[in-house]
C-alpha cells in the first residue's frame, strides 16, 4: 500500500477527470475519526469536501438543539449533496451526511421527516465509509453517544446503508494505517 504523504496528487486527480462527480460519505458513531479521515482524502485526491455541517451548525447556535434545528441541519446537507453532484470535479468527498440526521430524528424524536427518507434514497452516493468504533471515544461538548451507544449506532448506521442498498464498506486502523485502509476500499470500489 501506498503510503499517505500527498506525493501522489496529480495522479489521483487525473484519476477521477473528465467524469461526473462520484461522491463518497465518510460516516459513523462519535469520535470515530471521521473527520481527520475526510480531510486527508479529500487532500490526497484534491478533491473538495464537504465539512459535518451538524457541527457547524450546533457551535454556532449552541446546545440544547430542537427539532427545528435538526431539521435545519438536514435542509442544508440535503442542498450540499446537490451542490456536490453539480460540481465540475471528479470526486467529492462528504464529512458524514444525511444518513446520520435520518438516524438522529429517529432515535431523539422517534421519526424522521419522509423527505430525509426519498432524498436519501435518490442520493448519487457512490461509496460510503463506515469509521469502525476502533478508535477510542473523546469527550467534547458536542458529542452525547459514548459507551455502548457508540456501538449500538455505528450498527444502526450499518444496517441503514444495507436497508437503502448502497455501497458500504467497514474503515478500521489507527493513524496513517486507516487512511492506507480507506485508500484500499477507494482503489477496489473504482
Amino acid at each position: 500500500m501506498d503510503t499517505w504523504n500527498g506525493k501522489n496528487q496529480s495522479k489521483n486527480q487525473n484519476m477521477f477527470a473528465n467524469k461526473q462527480p462520484r461522491i463518497i460519505v465518510v460516516t459513523g458513531a462519535e469520535s470515530t475519526g471521521k473527520s481527520e479521515l475526510s480531510i486527508q482524502l479529500g487532500s490526497y485526491f484534491s478533491a473538495p469536501v464537504f465539512p459535518e455541517y451538524a457541527r457547524e451548525y450546533l457551535e454556532k447556535s449552541g446546545i440544547p438543539y430542537t427539532r427545528a434545528d435538526v431539521e435545519k441541519i438536514a435542509g442544508v446537507q440535503k442542498a450540499q449533496m446537490e451542490e456536490a453532484f453539480a460540481m465540475k470535479t471528479g470526486l467529492v468527498i462528504f464529512d458524514t451526511w444525511l444518513i446520520i440526521t435520518k438516524v438522529w430524528f429517529e432515535i431523539v424524536y422517534g421519526e424522521a421527516p419522509s423527505w430525509i427518507h426519498e432524498t436519501i434514497a435518490t442520493a448519487p452516493v457512490g461509496l460510503f465509509l463506515l469509521c469502525e468504533t476502533d478508535l477510542p471515544w473523546e469527550a467534547d461538548p458536542m458529542r452525547e453517544n459514548g459507551g455502548t451507544m457508540r456501538e449500538k449506532l455505528s450498527g444502526i448506521y450499518r444496517e441503514n446503508l444495507r436497508q437503502y442498498g448502497f455501497s458500504c464498506r467497514t474503515v478500521s486502523g489507527y493513524g496513517l494505517e486507516r487512511m492506507q485502509n480507506a485508500l484500499q476500499i477507494i482503489r477496489e470500489w473504482m
